[in-house]
């Protein structure tokens, strides 16, 4: 089972380790530490080392001893994957710089998903030892990893095809928007064979719905690159504002978060 996981998603392991960065001298620090973390004897000791991971490689493999640490994403992009109950690889979500790996298997001995790079990245190596100076931070993390799954679950019950891929793509220019990036331009890390199996459809389904989003002036797409044209329409297809059959978007969720006012 975790050979063929392995040879599916991504077939070589991370190996590469960069010196450790201080905390309070990286870049990405005020989207990864917790507001007002003005300690720096703490903060700079949370991180063990920094590992980087080209494109396609295995941060960690289902079956990976766990070793008590987690990682932050201090740049570049993952996707998560495990096996369901037929044996069959699905990816369970994607993660951007500033967001954390591995946070499923605190507690226990050994991986049950696997991380591969989806671009050259790198990621810092926590030990959870050393979030106890800053356990309110610690388990504020982990709750929104559990709020996180929670509303993934809900969006892929009870929604469309095109509320899901809308949502989908409202959420990853909301995430690009709060690292300075355009919100409304932005490059696809991600396959559309990925994208559909994160979101229960088929990859033609997403292709399909690609263009009609294209054709109703929601977006331009070019390959892996997407236009927000009309962020408003996109945001109320999303939310089902106009009362078409199939459920609604009741609350906006937290892993999926539509943005408020326009792009």
């Amino acid at each position: 089972m975790l050979n063929y996981l392995s040879a599916g998603h991504g077939t070589r392991d991370a190996a590469r380790f960069s010196a450790p960065v201080e905390c309070s001298s990286c870049r990405a620090r005020q989207l990864c530490l917790p507001a007002g973390a003005t300690d720096h004897r703490n903060v700079d000791k949370l991180v063990g080392r920094r590992i980087k991971v080209s494109r396609d490689s295995n941060l960690y493999k289902a079956g990976d001893l766990v070793g008590n640490r987690f990682y932050a994403i201090r740049y570049g992009s993952f996707k998560n994957y495990r096996a369901d109950a037929a044996g069959q690889p699905r990816i369970t979500g994607f993660q951007m710089s500033a967001e954390f790996l591995a946070l499923d298997a605190i507690g226990l001995q050994q991986h049950n998903c696997t991380a591969v790079a989806l671009e050259d990245s790198e990621v810092c190596e926590i030990s959870c030892g050393s979030m106890k100076p800053l356990l309110p931070f610690f388990h504020s993390i982990l709750s929104k990893e559990i709020t996180d799954e929670q509303n993934v679950a809900l969006l892929l019950r009870n929604t469309r095809a095109e509320q899901r891929l809308a949502a989908f793509l409202l959420n990853l220019s909301w995430r690009y928007g709060v690292r300075g990036f355009s919100p409304a331009r932005f490059r696809l890390a991600m396959s559309r064979r990925d994208i559909a199996d994160f979101l229960g459809l088929t990859p033609e389904s997403v292709s399909r719905l690609m263009f009609q989003f294209k054709d109703q002036n929601l977006i331009n797409v070019t390959g892996r690159d997407v236009t927000l044209v009309d962020a408003i329409g996109l945001k109320q297809l999303a939310a089902n504002a106009g009362g078409a059959p199939g459920a609604a978007l009741d609350a906006t969720p937290q892993t999926l978060p539509l943005p408020r006012g326009e792009l």
